[in-house]
């Protein structure tokens, strides 16, 4: 039996580097030899026991690139060797929402990562209808920013911003970063950010935002400042507060809307002041993660230069070292995102 290390998460806040079973490929799947895997929010809510807690131990890990390894006999159009990224969202493929992008709501959605093993692992399984060949010339370390970036595209198309539009982020955390550059690709004016952290503000200006705004006080004034006293076009949470999502619609203007990005706990709610948002026709939408179209065009963008990626790329942690990389994540602000390397 072939085996390969993995990190496997065994108990919550707890992982184990463990030597395992290489997983198995079926005719319609292949196998990718992972080069990196990047550690997201979601790997923290996960590691902390959420969402896979009745399924441990599990092996995590969605933001990754590799090569390929091993190839299905009915997987045409692929070849060993060749440098790829994953969609790591798998829907049926026919029913109603897949046909319209919108895979997260198939009813049997599942994630690589998060609902099946994922690429904290020398290997990891896909089905090859998943798979999207990379460049030959790319760093893994910029491949493995596909999924977050592909996050970001579909959040920018969901909420419509356009030429011109004032948008405010509230918190230029990782993701928060990422929508700071996409709302400048997107051609947005202002862009302004809302961000305590004075390392996340200062990455928060070198991404492109306009304004920072690091008093918390002064956020209201200041948005107004900026959008002739009217409230942005749209707002984007991208913490998951509930009080800042009820902040948010005290920054957008009449006809403006809230962006929903940030994950909040199951049953968190706020109050919505139905009649004003009647009366000024204001709007909250959702967007959650990148498929489809959304990881193609992401993976272009950074095949292309357009994203600053130095604050994601920095920091690289053996997989032996896992355990400390979450530490790291939680100790140093200034680094945006710490990648997992398997060993070669």
């Amino acid at each position: 039996m072939e085996t390969m290390q993995a990190a496997v998460l065994v108990t919550p806040g707890h992982f184990e580097v463990r030597d395992v079973p290489i997983p198995e490929t079926g005719p319609d799947d292949v196998l990718v030899k992972v080069d990196r895997c990047g550690i997201c929010g979601t790997d923290v809510h996960i590691f902390q026991g959420h969402y896979v807690a009745d399924r441990l131990p599990f092996i995590p890990g969605h933001e990754f690139t590799g090569t390929l390894a091993r190839i299905g006999g009915r997987v045409s159009g692929l070849h060993v060797g060749q440098r790829v990224v994953a969609d790591i969202n798998i829907g049926c493929g026919h029913c109603y929402f897949c046909r319209r992008n919108e895979i997260l709501n198939c009813p049997e959605m599942r994630q690589i990562g998060i609902h099946r093993d994922g690429g904290f692992a020398q290997y990891v399984s896909v089905p090859g209808r998943q798979i999207i060949p990379a460049s030959e010339d790319t760093p893994a370390e910029v491949l493995a920013l596909t999924e977050p970036v592909a996050c970001v595209v579909r959040a920018a198309r969901k909420a419509g911003v356009g030429f011109g539009q004032s948008v405010v982020v509230l918190g230029a955390g990782p993701v928060g970063n990422l929508h700071i550059q996409m709302m400048r690709l997107v051609g947005a004016a202002p862009v302004i950010a809302v961000e305590l952290s004075p390392e996340r503000a200062r990455l928060a200006a070198r991404a492109g935002a306009d304004v920072v705004i690091t008093n918390p006080d002064r956020v209201v004034d200041t948005v107004r400042a900026h959008t002739g006293g009217r409230g942005a076009d749209v707002v984007i949470e991208s913490i998951g507060l509930p009080a800042l999502y009820a902040r948010a619609f005290d920054l957008i203007r009449p006809g403006g809307h809230v962006a929903a990005f940030g994950i909040t706990g199951p049953d968190d709610t706020i109050a919505l002041g139905i009649l004003d948002m009647i009366l000024k026709e204001t709007s909250i939408k959702g967007s959650v993660a990148g498929m489809g179209q959304d990881m193609h065009d992401a993976l272009n963008l950074l095949q292309h230069g357009r994203f600053m990626v130095e604050p994601f790329t920095q920091a690289v942690v053996p997989l032996e070292q896992i355990q400390s990389a979450f530490d790291t994540l939680k100790d140093r602000p200034e680094i945006l995102k710490v990648q997992i390397a398997p060993p070669v």
